[in-house]
């Protein structure tokens, strides 16, 4: 009898301890820069919620917006260390560090953030591109088209915005310095003081940011320049250890979260840019149209641009020219 009891309670012992352990629930922290009011910090911290939804509380994902727990520059490599388990920011923040990713930024006339975002994560696929060996990306998400903002000045021409101090990053800069303005590279965060305290004299940044980063307060004009409007790749991506922690189910359901949330925000970078529009008019904000011949100039002056990065040691060592291709031949199939 006694050693009748003895192996039953080890069996309830093993049994507990196995079951304690199936139920133990995996904490992650995410880091974002974007301000919690901000329509993409909204659907992040949803991504958070229908995670530990889906995986019936298996996974509960700590939400850290507003650079609270990293900055926006500092975001990747915070993921990388364990700063954080989980981070969204920018890639043009890291200049030179995701070359072939780097094409997506590059203005080649992006009329939507749903065709943008689409791109991105296809040419990921496509390409599965070695600069992300040391994370586990979730998806990427990419703004509609980035257009010039400026405070006091209508840019109409070339002649109009030489000299002019725009704030830009990545392959914005670029786009600024080929347009003959003076490029003064600034995270989406410092912008409002930089605009208002006249530091800088415009911005390049999607329709969006008038009413998400309340640029429309600070910023008069906008040149609506489609034909060389560019986007901005954002990134979300995990602490490799963390995910390969985690049981091949819970990485199944993550991923499969991870392809809807890419439709939602790229579909957000729209709806935004519908409201960034209203408010930017009801501020006063005037839109300046390119006319057709003006249009070509400014096609042909961010020509080298494009022709820079394929040209580039980085840009060759990728297969720049077939990065390049491959998404305008997306852009022809994308909505």
């Amino acid at each position: 009898m006694k050693k009748l009891l003895t192996l039953t309670a080890l069996f309830l012992l093993t049994f507990g301890l196995a079951s304690m352990a199936c139920a133990e629930t995996v904490r992650l922290s995410y880091s974002n820069f974007f301000p919690p009011t901000h329509v993409q910090s909204k659907l992040a911290e949803q991504w958070c919620k229908e995670v530990e939804a889906r995986t019936n509380g298996a996974v509960v994902i700590d939400y850290y917006p507003g650079g609270t727990l990293s900055k926006a520059k500092q975001c990747y490599d915070g993921t990388v260390e364990g700063i954080s388990d989980i981070g969204m920011s920018v890639l043009a923040y890291s200049r030179g560090r995701f070359p072939v990713m780097a094409a997506v930024d590059l203005p080649l006339g992006y009329e939507t953030g749903t065709q943008a975002t689409a791109i991105a994560n296809a040419v990921y696929t496509q390409f599965t591109p070695r600069e992300f060996r040391d994370v586990q990306p979730m998806y990427f998400h990419a703004h509609g088209p980035g257009l010039l903002f400026t405070t006091e000045k209508t840019v109409a021409t070339l002649d109009d915005i030489k000299g002019e101090k725009i704030r830009s990053t990545g392959n914005s800069a670029k786009l600024v310095k080929a347009l003959g303005g003076s490029p003064v590279a600034q995270p989406m965060p410092t912008a409002y003081q930089s605009l208002q305290k006249g530091v800088v004299d415009g911005s390049m940044n999607p329709i969006e940011s008038n009413k998400g980063w309340k640029l429309a307060e600070v910023v008069k004009h906008c040149t609506v320049s489609i034909p060389v409007a560019y986007t901005t790749t954002f990134f979300v991506v995990m602490n490799k250890y963390k995910w390969s922690e985690l049981d091949p189910t819970t990485q199944k359901i993550i991923q499969e979260i991870n392809a809807e949330w890419s439709l939602k925000h790229g579909q957000a970078w729209d709806d935004a840019d519908a409201a960034g529009k209203a408010f930017f008019t009801e501020k006063g904000g005037v839109f300046t149209e390119l006319d057709t011949a003006e249009a070509a100039k400014w096609v042909a002056a961010a020509k080298p641009v494009i022709d820079g990065y394929i040209d580039s040691k980085q840009g060759k060592k990728v297969h720049g020219d077939a990065v390049v291709e491959f998404i305008q031949t997306e852009m022809t199939k994308s909505p």
